[in-house]
């Protein structure tokens, strides 16, 4: 397998590191339009020769598919925030390669009933082309990070070891993490959190379908295992609402967030502001009127969070809570991966956040070129096989769990 890697940031020199360890591909392409960043998540590799490093604008569908094809790549791995999904998605398939990605092509809110209806729906514009990727023959693994995921391959896991019937699957994620300085320091790309957190969320009932409802709506205390604690919850726009009910028959699916209050009216000041929006606005500048997007400028106020490793403390968890029948019996069940900041920056020198969001693709890839998943169109993780996924992230060094609840 011949990989080529866009995005060399936290997320992308982790899944590097981690790819390091595995003997499963002949090649790895880490690009970036920042050829500094690709050149020193090569170079941080020792001298393996399975890796190089190249400069290219993720937006520009014409230069990655050359470059997809000038190494002979078999497969694009998309490591960048989500507005570049469509460009590289549709590159990867101008070349005939297969795609993967950790976040879906973007959601528009309904014009009209935004917290009733949805609009443009996350991955919407990705399955549209599902039949030219099956005609194809061409593969394209959607939203395999850890959220969206590994949570997904636990949906499909309970759907088929663990229940008879699903009532409810809903994905709950939460952290103890503190980082030392910093009063407001998002452990993730804020770019991608704002925009998970002010859109509507979505919610799916069976018979109902999607729908939308308030952002923080329906907040509950979720108690998160291995010391985290209860960490009170709420609604968020995500993919695994729009990827679940595709292939696990679930009576309703929802994605809540272990926030925070004071990080969510951080979010609501934000958007009150007007500082979510993306839309550019003319600032004055030395050389006179400047255009710039309101959240990029909030991104580069803050620190990147691949540079808080050594600051960052405590846990972080992502899990699917399942509720359904079991050989007659009511059963809850709550399946998690948990990641220890410490390890993850001893192990790896990777922050806990980033590192656990990066391991979900490389499995995939292993499994992939291994043959133990195979296929074609545009698919979840939810359309593979489960258990030979959480066999091998055990294989990794990083095992999973499960709570009867």
């Amino acid at each position: 397998m011949r990989v080529l890697l866009v995005g060399a940031g936290g997320v992308g020199g982790a899944i590097t590191r981690i790819a390091a360890r595995r003997p499963f591909f002949e090649a790895m392409v880490v690009a970036d339009y920042d050829p500094d960043r690709a050149e020193k998540a090569v170079a941080a590799l020792g001298g393996d020769a399975r890796f190089t490093a190249e400069q290219v604008d993720a937006g520009d569908e014409a230069a990655v598919a050359r470059l997809l094809q000038w190494h002979r790549c078999d497969v694009l791995l998309n490591a960048t925030d989500p507005r570049f999904v469509m460009p590289l998605f549709r590159a990867a398939r101008a070349a005939g390669a297969a795609y993967l990605d950790m976040a879906m092509s973007l959601s528009r809110p309904h014009a009209e009933r935004p917290y009733e209806e949805c609009g443009v729906k996350l991955g919407d514009e990705q399955f549209a082309q599902a039949a030219d990727w099956e005609k194809e023959g061409l593969l394209a693994v959607v939203g395999m990070g850890v959220e969206p995921g590994l949570s997904d391959v636990f949906a499909r896991y309970a759907a088929d070891e663990l229940f008879d019937e699903i009532e409810e699957i809903g994905i709950r994620d939460g952290a103890n993490l503190t980082v030392d300085g910093y009063d407001f320091a998002p452990s993730f790309s804020i770019w991608t959190t704002i925009e998970e957190c002010l859109n509507p969320p979505v919610v799916y009932e069976s018979g109902k379908g999607w729908f939308t409802t308030e952002p923080f709506s329906e907040p509950e205390v979720f108690d998160f295992p291995e010391g985290i604690g209860p960490v009170e919850c709420v609604n968020v726009e995500h993919e695994e609402v729009l990827l679940v009910p595709r292939w696990v028959d679930a009576r309703r699916v929802t994605f809540k967030y272990g926030l925070g209050r004071e990080f969510v009216e951080t979010l609501r000041t934000l958007h009150l502001l007007g500082l979510d929006r993306t839309d550019p606005v003319t600032v004055p500048g030395p050389d006179g009127p400047v255009k710039v997007s309101p959240r990029d400028v909030v991104a580069a106020c803050l620190p990147d969070p691949a540079t808080l490793g050594e600051r960052m403390h405590g846990k972080t968890c992502a899990g699917t809570w399942v509720r359904g029948v079991k050989d007659g019996r009511p059963r809850e069940v709550y399946l998690y991966h948990v990641v220890d900041n410490q390890w993850s920056m001893a192990e790896y020198g990777s922050q806990a956040v980033v590192w656990q969001t990066a391991i979900n693709p490389v499995v995939a890839l292993e499994l992939i070129a291994t043959g133990a998943w195979s296929g074609a169109g545009v698919l979840g993780p939810e359309a593979f096989p489960a258990r030979p996924f959480l066999d091998l992230l055990t294989d990794y060094g990083s095992p999973w769990g499960m709570r009867e609840q």
